[in-house]
């Protein structure tokens, strides 16, 4: 098998299920000759969407597939208890039916599972009644396809574009809904290790973090003299149109998150929508506790120039890297001015990225829950 491979090429992907995707798009793109248990089996299990004016999302195995009552058909997939799971989380997020519609509203309804439910849909009093849950349901189908199409980080930012516009307009039970399908979200999109990786290695995971320290101070050391960077800290603002401002701190111990040292600062400056001068406040509270909760070797602040003008205007002692949004592009105030190091593929960027995920990540928890809880107050 070996000896016929042209070429050998990898593709690098954030979780086990966007591995899975990706497989079944492979396999039914090329049909490898040599994988015969996805080409000939007949127990891989499919995903279908039906044809019908409100959808069903149902699973397949291949003797049950009729292509001619399907839209869309996903896999084929041999985990099929994988694909149960994430159908499970998907489901809750955006919820589906797998039935058709009836006189009566299904039990998958009551606890929000089919919600709005077909048999509901049908049944509306008001033809405006019915063109409105038939569009909410349409987008929950919509919005499966796109998860299921690998897609998922789109349907992520149309919601937190649409939590952001609700909290703006005080529509704070449906931010709190949109809150909720975020966190589903970030559960599908969890990375993945195996086990057997673990067995072959049992140090993998420290490996794989010095090698990610030492790339990233490699790359860093150009710029900024550090000798260590076995405490690095990130930061993040987050606030909608200034309301609710608060930031966070989340800190790697030897590339490993340390969540003993994660902390949340609440902002109390007045009257102010700049990141930078939330910026500048937090840092100089931080720098009140270099004793008690340690001294980090580096310190990452989400944004650009004027994030890092921010911390350094603090009169921060400390190094401080600036982290583009979007790309994964470091940012250094030197003496010749600004500089930016555009991070390829590597170990560092691979660091970067995660400090980066988890202090929105975190960020972004506080701050729904603050919403939440202005919601809560302002209906007491």
């Amino acid at each position: 098998m070996i000896e016929e491979a042209e070429d050998l090429s990898f593709t690098k992907v954030s979780s086990e299920f966007e591995a899975i995707l990706l497989e079944a798009v492979l396999v039914k793109k090329h049909l490898p000759k040599f994988n015969f248990q996805l080409r000939d089996d007949k127990t891989p299990l499919y995903i279908g969407i039906t044809k019908e004016t409100l959808p069903r999302v149902l699973t397949f195995r291949k003797t049950q597939l009729k292509l001619e009552d399907l839209a869309k058909v996903y896999g084929p997939f041999t985990s099929s208890s994988t694909v149960r799971t994430v159908l499970q989380l998907v489901r809750r997020a955006f919820p589906f039916s797998q039935h058709k519609p009836s006189g009566r509203v299904c039990i998958y309804s009551q606890i929000g599972l089919c919600n709005p439910c077909p048999s509901k849909i049908m049944k509306s009093k008001t033809e405006a009644e019915k063109r409105e849950l038939a569009k909410a349901y349409k987008q929950n189908i919509l919005n499966v396809k796109k998860v299921l199409s690998g897609k998922g980080n789109l349907v992520q930012k149309n919601l937190e574009k649409k939590m952001k516009d609700y909290a703006k307009t005080e529509k704070f039970e449906k931010a709190q809904k949109i809150k909720e399908q975020l966190e589903l979200l970030d559960l599908i999109s969890k990375p993945y290790i195996s086990s057997s990786m673990y067995l072959k290695d049992p140090n993998l995971v420290e490996d794989i973090r010095k090698k990610e320290i030492r790339d990233l101070r490699e790359k860093i050391l150009p710029y900024l003299r550090i000798k260590s960077l076995r405490r690095i800290e990130c930061f993040d603002v987050a606030h909608l149109a200034g309301t609710n401002p608060t930031a966070s701190m989340v800190t790697f111990i030897n590339g490993e998150p340390d969540k003993s040292f994660y902390r949340h600062f609440k902002i109390y400056i007045r009257n102010t929508r700049s990141d930078t001068d939330m910026m500048k406040s937090v840092i100089e509270r931080r720098q009140l506790h270099w004793q008690d909760w340690g001294t980090p070797d580096l310190i990452i602040v989400d944004g650009g120039r004027g994030q890092i003008s921010a911390a350094k205007s603090a009169s921060l002692t400390v190094p401080v890297i600036g982290l583009a949004k979007g790309r994964e592009t470091l940012i250094f105030k030197t003496e010749k001015g600004f500089e930016r190091l555009p991070l390829p593929e590597s170990p560092a960027k691979a660091l970067v990225q995660r400090l980066r995920d988890e202090a929105h990540r975190f960020a972004r928890k506080h701050h729904h829950n603050l919403v939440a809880k202005s919601f809560k107050s302002s209906h007491t």
